[in-house]
Order: structure tokens, then sequence, then C-alpha cells
């Protein structure tokens, strides 16, 4: 399962010393190197979306990563705010 950041968070700082922005293609995730790339596929829909790991997460319980409002969207996801995705390491 994938969920998205808030855009509440826009302007803190990620674990990597960035800010957040919910426009970029970013996400969390507990163990990938930060600037790993990720391509991420909403299994429901297949649409797929490439982000660059810049922070630690996700908490939630079952949640494997948190994307970006704007990763959110371009899978289809920013209703639900969870979908269950498929991970694949690019880098």
């Amino acid at each position: 399962m994938a969920s998205y950041y808030s855009n509440e968070f826009a302007g803190s700082r990620t674990a990597n010393g960035e800010r957040f922005d919910p426009a970029a293609f970013t996400a969390a995730h507990r163990s990938l190197a930060f600037h790993s790339r990720v391509a991420v596929t909403n299994l429901a829909n297949g649409k797929e979306v490439i982000v660059r790991i810049n922070d630690r997460g996700p908490w939630g319980k079952g949640r494997i990563i948190d994307i970006s409002y704007a990763a959110a969207r371009e899978i289809g996801m920013h209703r639900s705010g969870t979908a269950r995705v498929k991970l694949e390491l690019l880098d």
C-alpha cells in the first residue's frame, strides 16, 4: 500500500534536508537510499510514475511508500489517499 503526503507538509524539511514540495515527484521509503529512483505503479489502473526518494517513512501500518501529491495525481490515487502499488527500483 502507498499513501501520499498532505500538502500541509509543504516547506517542511525532509530526512535528507530538502524542503518538501508537493509538486515534485518525490517519496519517502524506510530503507531505500536517498536519491534512488523508483517506479510506482498503481495496481488498480496500471498508471506509473517515477519518484525520487528524499525522506524516511511511511510510518502508517501496512504502507511501503509515501509519495508526493503530484505523484499521487499522476497515478490516480489523489482522491482515495491510498492505493495498492508495485515498486521497481530503477537505480
